[in-house]
């Protein structure tokens, strides 16, 4: 039996699927919460399927998870961008963003608390982004994101005299489907990118998921209520996508 038990959201592709494949490698078992299954199979890997723009199915789908399982690790890594300039921007945008990176969370965490608080111990992590300093064509989305840095502070400061650790990775340009979706991939937009980048380059998935493990860790119980910003130093200066 596995020792450690991890709810990723959005496991089937990407940082989430990378972040899966680590975390089975240390003998955890992960269950991927997406619309999708997994590409890949493991004995310790679990699916199960959910439209987290959609409360109704998030709450079947957190009711799934604490009938199963005793989660010790919540990762909100499921996310989706729908840029926009100011003048297209639409009040429901902001509230679809809201569900899927805030909501959904909410709703995972409330069903993952009780086995948490029974051990003890807990991880609940956040996958937010650079742009919740702030990014054009981003209202919906820096305003989630933006939100979900104050709701782990929130969540830290109550959960932490349960043993529960709760901290945000914000990724700057990373080399994903959801990158490529607004940036051409290998354009001379994305080369444009790269060089205005501090450390010259964009970042890797790898790069996040090396983020991610080091506040999964137990020995990271002291580090909390924290947003570590994978940037390649993005987020020091102004970069405009």
């Amino acid at each position: 039996m596995s020792k450690f038990t991890a709810v990723i959201t959005g496991a089937n592709k990407g940082i989430g699927a990378d972040l899966a494949a680590k975390l089975l490698a240390q003998d955890y078992s992960v269950i991927s919460v997406a619309r999708h299954d997994p590409e890949e199979q493991h004995p310790n890997l679990h699916s199960i399927k959910a439209d987290l723009l959609e409360p109704d199915d998030v709450q079947r789908a957190a009711n799934a998870i604490a009938d199963r399982f005793e989660v010790t690790h919540l990762v909100h890594n499921a996310g989706l961008i729908w840029p926009a300039l100011v003048e297209a921007a639409k009040p429901d945008e902001i509230t679809g963003l809201a569900q899927l990176h805030l909501g959904s969370a909410l709703t995972l965490l409330q069903a993952s608390l009780p086995s948490m608080k029974k051990r003890g111990f807990g991880r609940v992590l956040f996958n937010a982004s650079r742009a919740a300093l702030g990014a054009p064509t981003r209202t919906a989305y820096s305003a989630s994101k933006a939100g979900m840095i104050g709701m782990a502070r929130t969540w830290a400061l109550e959960l932490a005299p349960h043993g529960i650790t709760v901290n945000v990775v914000a990724p700057g340009p990373i080399l994903t489907d959801n990158f490529w979706g607004i940036v051409e991939k290998d354009s001379d937009q994305q080369a444009a990118l790269a060089d205005r980048i501090p450390v010259g380059r964009l970042g890797t998935v790898e790069d996040v998921t090396h983020a991610f493990l080091f506040f999964c860790a137990p020995e990271s119980g002291f580090v909390t209520g924290q947003t570590l910003y994978v940037c390649g130093g993005a987020s020091v200066g102004t970069l405009t996508i």
